[in-house]
């Protein structure tokens, strides 16, 4: 016991040292470097600095706190769904969560934007939400009717593959004026987020976060399961419902702002299951929110500086070092 608890608080300690660092190189590293004397001035706001205060409180800071952020609520999504379906792979981009919340964002972005307006945090995190209940719901349905998990993850794919293939015909015939940004929303990026953004990310996805935390008990004896957790005294019913409502705001709140991000929130989970050697809601939550921060962190911070002063989407830095993972966690299992 006194092994495990040493394990996880040396676990903890390197998780918020790398999260430090990534996030000291994100300020630093860009088209315009920033030393440490030049990066300490700019974050007092210091007259001298006032160029390189602008990049880093206007471009810089926004950007690595909804990185950090949605990275965090992407990855305890993840771990919400795995715990709910019981399945390694479950995901809110394998499943087509994250594409159904794309698809109506996109079309309540281009209702919008056709009528002169410009929809606000809480209409965008509204839309997204709704998409993400409705791809929720079709794969419940089919969870009912059929047992195979494979089948499910199948089925979650094809939905993915529907609302993409949907919401790429709606940007195309979008206003010539919006398509650049839309296609670059949906193809997942963490740009153009301001302080305003920031802030409603913040309360979303830390309360969010929080509420799974005080979940930790009843999802410790779900794992066990239902016949267990019922004896337990958990009632399933508003315990499966919970579990839903939480994963599909913290999704919604991720594709909303940042667009659709792949492989995040099956990775970041089982990286954080290999480090800490459990897999104890109490444990794995805040592990789960760092461990997604960080790894966002390290994709953004690539998809920046790699071919700059071209950008890469995430999701496709996020894919490289994603699907591999995924791929090992899958023969792994299947050699066990």
């Amino acid at each position: 016991m006194e092994g495990r608890k040493r394990r996880c608080a040396w676990a903890f300690a390197l998780l918020l040292a790398l999260l430090l660092a990534l996030l000291a190189a994100n300020l630093s590293i860009g088209s315009v470097r920033v030393g440490a004397d030049e990066l300490r001035d700019a974050l007092r706001a210091r007259g001298a600095v006032e160029t390189l205060g602008r990049v880093v409180w206007t471009l810089r800071l926004p950007r690595l706190l909804a990185a950090a952020l949605l990275g965090g609520a992407l990855a305890v999504s993840g771990f919400l769904l795995q715990t709910f379906f019981a399945n390694p792979i479950a995901g809110p981009f394998v499943l087509g969560i994250s594409s159904g919340a794309k698809l109506t964002v996109a079309l309540m972005l281009i209702a919008a934007l056709a009528c002169g307006r410009t929809p606000g945090s809480a209409a965008m995190i509204g839309a997204a939400f709704c998409g993400s209940m409705l791809a929720m719901g079709f794969i419940l349905l089919v969870s009912a009717r059929v047992r195979n998990l494979s089948l499910l993850v199948v089925c979650g794919v094809m939905v993915g593959y529907i609302c993409n293939a949907v919401t790429e015909l709606v940007v195309t015939f979008a206003d010539d004026a919006n398509i650049v940004n839309l296609h670059n929303w949906s193809m997942g990026s963490f740009s153009g987020v301001r302080w305003s953004n920031v802030r409603v990310i913040a309360w979303v996805t830390l309360a969010g976060t929080a509420l799974s935390f005080l979940l930790s008990k009843p999802m410790s004896a779900y794992q066990l399961g239902e016949g267990y957790a019922q004896n337990m005294g958990v009632n399933l019913r508003r315990f499966r419902l919970e579990l839903i409502l939480l994963s599909s705001v913290l999704s919604a709140c991720v594709t909303a702002f940042a667009g659709p991000i792949s492989f995040v929130g099956v990775a970041a989970p089982h990286l954080m299951k290999s480090l800490f050697r459990t897999a104890k809601p109490i444990v794995m939550i805040p592990a789960c929110f760092l461990g997604g921060a960080a790894f966002c962190l390290l994709c953004d911070l690539l998809a920046r500086t790699l071919f700059a002063p071209t950008e890469l989407s995430i999701s496709s830095v996020t894919a490289v070092f994603g699907a591999p993972i995924v791929i090992w966690m899958l023969l792994k299992r299947k050699a066990a």
